[in-house]
């Protein structure tokens, strides 16, 4: 079957891929036969994604990675052409929010991070003729929010991030063009995954989430893996600098 996916041949990292997200895209792509580095801060997790695609008939191997360090990102990609020989696809959805994180902490992961991946991943990419390469953003990169008794909406380092991960998507998009390198995001919603566990917990939120969203429920994170899957597939070819909005409806309110 994965020799058959429309990844097949092709080799993947996910950066966040021990959890939520990330989780659900390396377990897609491992289905559609990519070859997955699962990467993540956290080893142990990383571990278990990457067993879980070997167990399922896939190839994968986990990394231990800090997106916000520059030296782990280019560390990272060498890994990946030590192993399979290129880069075919980068996914840069490590990612962090709530209160308990600094504004410096947010833009180092959710930017800086970011960044880091578009800029060694593309000058990878170059050298081997083409790839294409897939940011997390999310509905807080196109809009501000109004969150009852949280000033700050999804939070001013979270806001800022996220509308800075659009920008360099629509710059490396601009940069990767004539070599054969598309760059695309993500905007997902309210997705049911470990980073909204306050959310989750707080039943007041959680209902005014719902309630806000024109579908009335949390999306899943396989739901986001889908369209990650259309980005770095062939069946996006024509795409580049561009975002897809994976929200339940919510900015279209």
């Amino acid at each position: 079957m994965a020799a058959e996916g429309r990844l097949a041949g092709k080799s993947a990292l996910v950066t966040g891929a021990g959890s939520g997200i990330g989780k659900a895209i390396s377990v897609l792509f491992g289905r559609e036969g990519a070859m997955v580095m699962a990467a993540d801060i956290n080893e142990e997790a990383a571990s278990a994604v990457s067993a879980q695609i070997e167990d399922s008939g896939g190839e994968a191997r986990p990394l231990r990675a800090d997106t916000s360090n520059e030296e782990d990102v280019r560390a990272a990609i060498a890994a990946m052409v030590d192993a399979w020989g290129r880069m075919d696809i980068l996914v840069n959805n490590a990612g962090i929010g709530g209160p308990q994180y600094s504004w410096d902490q947010v833009i180092a992961v959710n930017a800086t991070g970011v960044f880091y991946g578009c800029l060694h991943g593309l000058e990878q990419m170059q050298k081997q003729g083409g790839g294409a390469i897939v940011n997390t953003a999310s509905m807080a990169g196109l809009i501000g929010a109004f969150v009852p008794g949280s000033p700050g909406g999804f939070g001013y380092a979270y806001i800022a991030a996220k509308h800075g991960v659009l920008g360099l998507t629509k710059q490396f998009g601009l940069d990767g063009a004539p070599h054969n390198v598309r760059v695309n995001a993500i905007c997902p919603g309210w997705i049911d995954t470990p980073l909204i566990a306050p959310v989750k917990e707080a039943q007041p939120m959680l209902d005014w989430a719902v309630q806000n969203t024109p579908m009335g429920r949390l999306g899943r994170p396989e739901e986001i893996a889908k369209a990650a899957l259309f980005l770095a597939s062939d069946d996006s070819s024509f795409m580049t600098g561009s975002y897809l909005v994976v929200d339940g409806g919510y900015t279209a309110r």
